[in-house]
């Protein structure tokens, strides 16, 4: 079930979502009524539609049943289009005969408050306990386009397009738990885009999304499964589905609505205020190899590139263009991706120079100009020996204008990339969005068309990293345990902060470099503690109950004076319970932040980011779920945006990012390692020196769990 449990096989969804007779309990002659409707709908279905009502003989020009014990042969699909009181003694009968599955259109359950909810968990614990699969309540339907099974009351959505195409057409699956909005996206089968199933979940009370991706795993037609997901009880189970699908070597795309949602309302740490849920969300779906999209344009043109295409050979791309305004848009949208665009090798640069006016442009992007797309063999010499450079994983060709002429040249462009065993890439950029030469695209299978140039080259290099991953096993570094007095008081301090001081002594005892410090109970002890660590100094207030210390007036930098040091701490004096006197690092190339929030569905969340006190105003972070391997964590930190300055940026010295990853790691092994008390972990600044030089942290903040 949904709330948690092993996934359906599917083997015992077969019968519900391929069903090879439909059952349509409550039926009526009213025109508009859901019975009618599924009725008409399942007019190209293949097998047996019975009627069941008891106040009619017969229905729609066939016998109708008074009851489902009356019919010919137990069901494979059961339709429930009866009001929500009459749902519980069906679904009696349904289990008494051995029907196969059960699809509940009632709305009235969970939606409608705590009675609706027990109602709801109540018959779905029936139907799941007789090993009769539910959808719903409150669903819209879906449909199996092999089997022409409309299974809907949703007025006709071009179902004939999709029963009438080939079955290798047919490549990607929907799963929606929004059954209007999975349905809405099966209208472009209107420009060629054609689907294997459309699954929608209602309620998902028994069959949820995770139990359709994994249907669609075992599914010959589907070559890609596409899912608008609003969310999941139990994210474990959608983990294990996504799993089962790459594992079937297919990817499954998500794309999640409530962006906006936070993990918590409120957090004592900067993590805590940037990791929300949807962060959680995207590292559980890529950790599981799967790919996450932010925007519901990009889903299905996204699937439609991985259920089309070869492994890549190789990363990069060519872009070959008629338009140089649209070659500087495509290689715009390639850097912001991170798609290299390696130049054209000698030997191809010498066909292109010879094959394009000297007005065009022999590097990528390869600008051939109009003049060369009326030169058919000109057109083909380019692209061919493009094709053939072997770190080239795609061709991308741009299609401004749509007008008829250009069909023959789509129709080339799939020819040759058949040939070459590498896909082109078309973004379509003409306004006219079903426009000639749309559908010959869309139907080839070497051409993937996006309708947006950024949406675009985010797909290819999504579709490099998938097909590059690799599974790597987690090796924690080696601990040593804190003393057993921080031991002692991390646990005595459930459900709040122990100071920085002693949050300090426990990380160092896992592994992550410490800045030096004393701490003092007085200005004159400061101000003589200083002086043994050596100037510059900083000076802080120690408190668990400050969280924010510069918010709070409690950090001054550089203090290079005992009488400096002990004027800092008499200004902070009664605000914390103590001071500490730390060695100033100074020299560092960057500051980042490394922290670790609990997320009530996911577990431990760590977020990454650059550090300081603009980290919230910069928003520049990386989030991905624990535990995690080192080339998990790196690839989190590189794709920051400010992650050049840690490479050397406009030959600045470039940081020793080694270092830095084993402070995080150590963070990492501390909070698996503590799962059962830690509930917050945060260092800001991990200040990084140069290569070679280290990483210390600078203030380090741990919130333990409450107990119950």
């Amino acid at each position: 079930m949904s709330a948690g449990g092993r996934l359906y096989k599917a083997s015992e969804l077969q019968r519900l979502l391929a069903p090879k007779s439909v059952a349509i309990v409550g039926a009526s002659t009213r025109e508009g009524s859901f019975g009618m409707l599924t009725f008409k709908n399942l007019h190209r279905f293949a097998g047996p539609v019975w009627t069941v009502n008891p106040r009619y003989d017969e229905l729609y020009g066939q016998p109708c049943y008074a009851s489902v014990r009356d019919l010919p042969e137990a069901p494979d699909c059961v339709v429930l289009v009866t009001p929500r009181d009459a749902v519980r003694g069906v679904l009696e009968e349904c289990a008494d005969i051995g029907a196969g599955g059960v699809l509940v259109f009632a709305s009235g359950f969970g939606e409608m408050g705590e009675k609706g909810k027990a109602l709801e968990r109540e018959n779905a614990l029936l139907a799941h306990r007789a090993g009769m699969p539910l959808i719903g309540p409150n669903a819209l339907g879906f449909v199996n386009y092999s089997n022409g099974g409309a299974v809907t009351f949703h007025p006709p959505l071009d179902f004939e397009r999709g029963f009438d195409a080939e079955p290798a057409q047919r490549r990607v699956g929907i799963v929606a738990q929004s059954g209007a909005l999975g349905f809405s996206l099966t209208q472009g089968m209107r420009r060629g885009q054609f689907f294997s199933h459309a699954l929608a979940c209602g309620n998902s009370s028994d069959v949820d999304v995770a139990d359709c991706v994994a249907f669609m795993a075992e599914d010959p037609e589907a070559k890609a499964i596409a899912v608008i997901l609003e969310g999941a009880p139990a994210p474990d189970r959608f983990e294990a589905a996504i799993k089962q699908a790459a594992a079937a070597g297919k990817a499954t795309v998500v794309c999640k609505m409530a962006r906006g949602e936070k993990g918590a309302a409120a957090a004592a740490s900067h993590t805590g205020s940037l990791a929300g849920a949807h962060d959680a969300y995207r590292s559980m779906v890529e950790r599981a190899g799967g790919i996450f999209v932010d925007e519901l344009e990009a889903l299905v043109d996204t699937a439609r590139l991985f259920a089309k295409s070869p492994p890549p050979v190789a990363e990069g791309t060519c872009i070959v263009c008629t338009s140089g305004g649209a070659g500087v848009f495509l290689t715009d949208a390639c850097e912001d991706a991170g798609v290299p665009l390696p130049h054209p090798s000698p030997e191809v640069e010498k066909v292109l120079k010879a094959r394009i006016p000297e007005f065009g442009s022999a590097v990528n992007p390869v600008d051939v100009t109009a003049q060369v797309v009326s030169d058919r063999q000109s057109l083909i010499d380019c692209l061919e020996a493009v094709l053939d450079q072997d770190d080239y994983g795609s061709l991308v060709v741009p299609h401004p204008i749509a007008i008829e002429t250009s069909i023959p040249r789509i129709q080339l462009m799939g020819d040759l990339a058949k040939k070459a065993g590498k896909p082109v890439i078309v973004p379509w950029m003409s306004s006219a969005l079903e426009g000639p030469g749309l559908l010959e695209a869309e139907a080839s299978d070497s051409i993937v068309v996006f309708h947006n140039v950024r949406h675009c080259m985010e797909g290819v290099a999504s579709w490099w990293r998938w097909h590059a991953r690799h599974v790597e096993p987690i090796d924690k570094p080696r601990l040593t345990e804190p003393s057993a007095g921080l031991s002692a008081h991390l646990a005595a301090s459930a459900g709040g902060a122990v100071t920085e001081r002693e949050a300090k002594a426990i990380l160092a005892g896992y592994g992550v470099p410490v800045i030096e410090e004393k701490a003092a109970s007085s200005a004159e002890e400061a101000g003589r503690l200083a002086s043994s660590l050596g100037f510059p100094v900083v000076m802080k207030i120690d408190s668990p109950d400050i969280a924010h210390k510069t918010e709070a007036g409690g950090v001054r930098l550089g203090l290079r004076t005992p009488e400096a040091v002990a004027e800092a701490a008499r200004e902070m004096a009664g605000v914390g319970e103590g001071f500490l006197v730390e060695r100033m690092v100074e020299g560092h190339v960057a500051e980042l932040l490394v922290g670790v929030v609990r997320d009530p569905q996911f577990g431990f969340l760590m977020t990454i980011g650059f550090g300081g006190i603009l980290v919230e105003l910069m928003k520049d972070t990386a989030s991905l779920l624990l535990p995690a391997t080192r080339t998990e964590i790196r690839a989190a930190l590189m794709s920051l945006r400010s992650a050049p300055l840690l490479t050397g940026y406009r030959g600045s010295k470039p940081a020793d990012i080694e270092a830095a990853l084993n402070a995080i790691e150590a963070i990492a092994a501390y909070v698996t390692t503590h799962a059962d008390r830690v509930q917050e972990v945060e260092i800001n600044p991990l200040l990084v020196c140069a290569a070679g030089h280290g990483a210390t942290a600078a203030d380090a903040l741990i919130r333990t769990k409450e107990t119950s």
